[in-house]
């Protein structure tokens, strides 16, 4: 999980994220302010997890911009940790905040192999 640390505190300082791991799965929580399911884009290919974020932006009756100083891009490239999976990984986006949960590999517990006694 180094990596993808390293990875995420070499973000310019205007990208907020927290990253949490439990026994069997990360959660990568990623500030994206104005962003909806809509306007995101999140894939995990070759080890590689890839967040585009568009924010919507449209001024509001008679206004125009004169000055814009928030992001309408936010492209992220990080590496996914050895020990996690994409198989069943999951996401949501709720009021500008990205939630990626990334399940690690064999965890669920405990997996138990029936035996069969065929001398019996």
């Amino acid at each position: 999980m180094s990596a993808l640390r390293d990875a995420l505190r070499d973000l310019s300082e205007d990208v907020f994220f927290d990253l949490l791991e439990s026994e069997d799965a990360y959660l990568l929580v990623l500030d994206v302010p104005g962003v909806s399911a809509e306007s995101l884009d999140l894939a995990i290919e070759d080890g590689r997890i890839f967040i585009d974020a568009h924010r919507e932006k449209e001024p509001t009756g008679d206004y125009q911009y004169v000055e814009e100083n928030r992001s309408l891009f936010r492209d992220v490239d990080l590496p996914l940790p050895e020990d996690a999976s994409d198989a069943s990984a999951e996401a949501t986006v709720t009021r500008g905040v990205l939630e990626l949960r990334l399940p690690k590999r064999g965890a669920g517990g405990e997996t138990t192999i029936d035996i069969v006694d065929e001398d019996g």
